[in-house]
């Protein structure tokens, strides 16, 4: 065989391995990699460790951003007149799954799409606001987890009574347009029927913004609020350092809808661990991409509630928690 011959003949066997191989190998770079769309209305730096959480549980699944993943991530820093646009384009970039930060957002991407799947995180009452049909089944493309909003504030406002005995009247923070029209009707109602059943007078204080708290907390002051607590509210949640402070400062006990709150120096605090509800989030977004349909999957309850409270913020304040609150409490911050 010439020289030739056979060079070219060896040329031919190389390259048929090339070519058959690539039919796995070309398959496995063809493959199209996910692409979740995170819809989220505060800004970045107020939920970076939630989004982590989210970001870990998906890790724990086997994900990792940038190699079988990828993630497109949408703030709309406490302007919720932008979560449309922000939903709009994570519907043009085609995402397999949208994951939306609390109701707001959810309503946003469902307003934005009726195909991708989305899944909400943290929602206050998913029927009433016309995100689910039922809890049990959905109905649509919309699932996820509920934190119970309106149904634990009067659990809220009887620990904050029992901490604060002589409290006689309550200043309640709240975010107007924070959740569909129904619901918020229902948190403040909920409010006004917990605060009478105690025996206390009931200050509600709104707060659209940020810019909104010192004026909302001097109106405190002002009324003789002898405590406050802070209804459920993405803002509020988000911006939880803020007014843990200016509560210290105005020396107002304060009941809380997270622990966050409180590892931040506030009181206490009663309700569902926030970063567990992100991380089931990244188990609904699992399942999802593997076929199955938020139609079929359920909403998800919390099952567990935590009761945690700050002793050094207690001794500020000059409060003496009773011991049977202090067995009551799921932890203790010294």
């Amino acid at each position: 065989m010439k020289r030739r011959e056979f060079v070219t003949l060896l040329g031919s066997a190389a390259a048929v391995p090339s070519m058959l191989l690539p039919l796995a190998a070309r398959a496995q770079q063809t493959r199209k990699v996910p692409r979740i769309g995170m819809l989220i209305p505060g800004p970045s730096e107020l939920f970076a460790s939630l989004v982590a959480s989210f970001h870990q549980a998906l890790h724990e699944l086997g994900y990792t951003e940038g190699q079988n993943i990828a993630i497109e991530r949408r703030y709309a820093e406490w302007k919720l007149d932008r979560l449309p646009d922000l939903a709009a384009e994570l519907v043009r970039l085609k995402v397999d799954v949208i994951v939306a930060s609390s109701t707001p957002s959810a309503r946003a991407a469902k307003r934005a799409t009726s195909t991708i799947p989305i899944v909400v995180t943290a929602m206050a009452d998913p029927v009433g606001d016309e995100l689910v049909a039922s809890l049990a089944r959905p109905g649509g493309n919309v699932t996820g987890t509920t934190f119970l909003g309106p149904e634990l504030i009067g659990k809220r406002l009887g620990l904050l009574k029992e901490t604060v005995p002589a409290l006689s009247r309550v200043a309640a923070l709240w975010h107007p347009g924070a959740y569909g029209e129904h619901t918020m009707g229902v948190v403040l109602k909920e409010t006004e029927v917990a605060a009478r059943a105690l025996g206390v007078q009931l200050q509600l204080v709104p707060a659209l913004g940020p810019s909104d708290f010192d004026s909302a907390f001097s109106a405190m002051t002002r009324e003789r609020a002898g405590a406050v607590i802070v209804l459920p509210s993405p803002m509020l949640f988000g911006e939880h350092r803020r007014i843990v402070d200016l509560a210290a400062r105005s020396r107002l006990p304060a009941m809380y809808q997270a622990r966050e709150f409180v590892d931040a120096g506030g009181l206490m605090s009663y309700g569902a661990n926030l970063p567990d509800l992100f991380r089931r989030a990244a188990t609904y977004v699992d399942k999802i991409l593997k076929g199955a349909k938020p139609t079929d999957l359920p909403v998800e309850q919390p099952t567990k509630f935590e009761l945690v409270i700050n002793l050094k913020a207690a001794k500020a304040l000059g409060l003496e928690i009773s011991p049977s609150m202090l067995l009551l409490a799921d932890e203790l911050i010294d």
